[in-house]
């Protein structure tokens, strides 16, 4: 099975970046759209930036500019027209992440959705859609392009050819899928940030150096990089949020340390703001 031959990105951040470039080098017509245009121009020069760098590692079998004409972005949802599949990849909001959701339904009325939440609830974002048969989590990993893996999330009433579908995209676009059921934190996340926060409690009480803890994890465990750097390059405000919301769902065992709070009050969010557990 081949990618989808219409895609739409909703939001067009370093994640929907990601999502947008991976789909148009596989040969997807991909719109992403953004709230206003500043950020619309934005996510385009994301996507060409990363085509560009994907060119120069040998990793593009195109022209960049070749592929970038297959990329559209747009502050008009009215252009998702026609998509077979529209990926969501706004902020970790429920109510954001169900509000264009919704939009991408009226907009896209025959297309699958999908979304890229990391830990909110499928049946939650499901609640307000004409059609939750249609809805499905793709939770892709940063960065995008680079990345193995795809988590296939399976609602209560997603309907299972939707499943099927959602596998043989990502064996198109050369990942790994794995399927799990609508849990709190899914399988990746709830991994992820039991190791990370148990990491920043370490570092909290003096166990060892960021460094030595990571190290402890690449070299003692083959982990490519370790949990305190891993939370860097997904950024200190989108771990906190997924902890808080598992510490909703699961108890205490996901209660976000102090280092983290007081790191993202600060405004050390990781490599993006330039500083987290390390300096970037």
């Amino acid at each position: 099975m081949r990618v989808p031959h219409r895609v739409g990105v909703f939001g067009g951040g370093r994640m929907g970046a990601g999502i947008a470039h991976l789909f148009v080098t596989a040969g997807s017509a991909v719109t992403v759209v953004e709230s206003h245009d500043a950020a619309s121009c934005a996510a385009r020069d994301r996507v060409a930036t990363s085509l560009t760098r994907a060119a120069e590692r040998d990793l593009l079998d195109e022209d960049p500019a070749s592929v970038l004409a297959r990329l559209t972005t747009t502050t008009d949802p009215a252009a998702l027209a026609g998509s077979e599949l529209v990926v969501e990849a706004v902020p970790e909001d429920a109510g954001l992440k169900c509000s264009v959701l919704a939009t991408a339904a009226s907009h896209a009325p025959r297309a699958a959705l999908a979304t890229n939440t990391s830990s909110l609830s499928i049946d939650r974002l499901a609640l307000d859609l004409p059609d939750p048969t249609r809805l499905i989590g793709l939770h892709f990993f940063n960065p995008v392009p680079a990345s193995d893996l795809i988590e296939v999330v399976v609602g209560a009433a997603t309907s299972p050819a939707l499943v099927t579908d959602a596998r043989a995209w990502a064996a198109a676009l050369g990942k790994t899928a794995i399927t799990v059921t609508d849990s709190p934190g899914f399988a990746s996340s709830r991994l992820g940030v039991a190791l990370a926060l148990e990491a920043m409690r370490m570092l909290d009480e003096g166990v060892a150096s960021a460094e030595d803890i990571d190290t402890a994890m690449t070299l003692g465990y083959r982990h490519p990089v370790g949990p305190l750097r891993t939370t860097d390059l997904v950024g200190l405000d989108v771990r906190l949020a997924i902890a808080e919301h598992l510490e909703r769902e699961l108890g205490p065992r996901f209660a976000p340390p102090t280092v983290l709070r007081d790191k993202v009050a600060a405004g050390h969010l990781g490599r993006k703001s330039g500083k987290g557990f390390y300096t970037w």
